[in-house]
């Protein structure tokens, strides 16, 4: 008889379902030979890959994923959605299809969603290439006026929620922040946004801005405790106090970051600030709850180089990872997962050990179905 252990199934709560379509492509150095490889240079391949998508497609590739997901230990999926339109940015004759599709698929997978649908407007001040014209609206209150359809389609779906993104500072107006945050107030729904994860954005911005982009979240009232900033990364002594007194969350997503290069997450600075983690697949470079949850300890450990990271201060890093990430997508209860302590990975280690070395030396291959 197999010995299984049970333990809650881990929140997703950053993907991008269609952006599995790069693993590989998204590893070809840049055409150009003077090309700088980086994050920028691998946002074109992206919005390439965006273009080539109809609802379809949207639905095989995410069902595909979700099933991974499930099968690797998450129990529910916050999907981070900006890919709205047709290729051309005309509305589809349902202009939630889209997202249709990925709820579909979720449910096909038996894996919870919450969809995030993302407002974007621009391309920081550059001019849009053409496979972001299918994630813009021309103004805000078109695009709440969808998120609004796509709730009320939500509603009595099973295991289909919804909450509101903007996409980040560079995509959208700080008028945008205001009047999203104030739709996110008016409803109770939980709200995400890109955040610090390069430095070219925290240049922008201050161009723009004058301040940080959490500084601007702050000011437009976008900040506060049902709040996720994804990546923050690159983040000053003032930000993180901002979070930590808005009690926002601050979502890593520790295998993405790494393949673009995105720079070392300060885990332990958010850690001795009591600033609430959580994790996501973000790119689907993995779909592995384990080696994110790992990725983040070690990256923690390294920062100062000492072991006393995550996991001792908490203890049970998974429970506060899986605690912080429902309650960043609001989300109630949970499921539940059951892994193989026969697993040549696990096999041996005490009980009281165990949940230590889920997160330091297990993987997905450790999940029973």
């Amino acid at each position: 008889m197999t010995d299984r252990y049970a333990l809650p199934a881990m929140p997703n709560v950053h993907s991008h379902a269609f952006q599995l379509g790069l693993r590989g492509v998204g590893e070809r150095p840049a055409p150009e030979a003077h090309a700088r490889d980086d994050f920028w240079s691998w946002r074109t391949e992206m919005f390439r890959l965006a273009w080539s998508l109809d609802p379809d497609g949207m639905r095989a590739v995410a069902e595909r994923l979700y099933r991974e997901m499930a099968a690797a230990g998450y129990g529910a999926v916050g999907e981070f959605h900006y890919v709205h339109h047709q290729p051309d940015g005309t509305p589809y004759e349902q202009p939630n299809v889209m997202a249709f599709a990925l709820a579909e698929a979720a449910a096909a997978a038996g894996l919870e969603i919450v969809l995030l649908p993302a407002a974007y407007h621009r391309n920081g001040d550059r001019p849009l290439q053409p496979g972001q014209r299918r994630f813009c609206d021309p103004d805000v209150e078109t695009f709440l006026a969808r998120v609004d359809a796509l709730r009320a389609w939500a509603q009595g779906r099973a295991g289909v929620h919804v909450g509101v993104a903007a996409h980040s500072v560079r995509a959208v107006p700080a008028a945008w922040l205001a009047a999203i945050a104030r739709y996110a107030d008016a409803h109770d729904l939980v709200r995400h946004v890109h955040a610090h994860e390069q430095r070219r954005e925290l240049a922008e911005c201050d161009a723009e801005h004058g301040c940080t982009p959490i500084e601007l979240l702050h000011r437009s009232g976008f900040l506060g405790p049902r709040t996720s900033i994804v990546h923050g990364i690159h983040v000053t002594p003032a930000d993180v106090a901002r979070l930590a007194a808005a009690d926002a969350f601050v979502v890593s997503c520790p295998t993405t970051e790494g393949n673009l290069g995105d720079g070392h997450f300060p885990a332990l600075r958010y850690r001795d600030a009591g600033v609430r983690l959580a994790i996501g697949s973000d790119s689907q470079v993995r779909i592995d709850p384990f080696e994110e949850a790992r990725e983040l300890e070690t990256g923690a450990r390294r920062e100062r180089q000492t072991r006393f990271g995550l996991l001792s201060h908490y203890g049970d890093l998974w429970g506060e990872l899986v605690a912080n990430g429902r309650a960043s997508l609001g989300l109630d209860g949970g499921a539940e997962i059951h892994v193989d302590r026969d697993h040549p990975q696990l096999r041996g280690v005490p009980t009281d050990d165990l949940r230590r070395a889920l997160v330091t030396g297990a993987s997905a291959a450790v999940v029973l179905s």
